[in-house]
């Protein structure tokens, strides 16, 4: 069963910047687009940024200006750069393939944002 693969989360200052990454551990077909949620404690899951097969993003507005999506096709990799992060980002981001069939979803990364 392919898996996605997270990395990049981790403890942060306010201000300070970090990179997801996401890859599948093997091929996935018919790609619709790929995505990063994230949930934070108490609250339900939500959208954080999106890219379609012919790069067209749309992002949450509470993220917009601070953080880029962006994916390698030829890897179906996808990153989220997160940059001026605040202590409302502290959540744990979800990695999401939306495929013709179904969706995937990674296991989820932490990110913290604290002083």
């Amino acid at each position: 069963q392919v898996q996605l693969v997270e990395s990049g989360g981790g403890l942060v200052q306010p201000g300070g910047s970090l990179r997801l990454s996401c890859a599948p551990s093997g091929s996935i077909f018919g790609i619709n687009a790929m995505g990063w949620y994230r949930q934070a404690s108490g609250k339900e899951r939500e959208l954080v940024a999106r890219i379609t097969i012919g790069g067209s993003t749309n992002y949450a507005d509470s993220v917009k200006g601070r953080f880029t999506i962006s994916r390698d096709n030829a890897k179906n990799t996808v990153y989220l750069q997160m940059n001026s992060l605040k202590p409302e980002d502290t959540a744990v981001y979800y990695c999401n393939v939306d495929q013709l069939l179904r969706d995937y979803w990674g296991q989820g990364t932490q990110v913290t944002v604290s002083s």
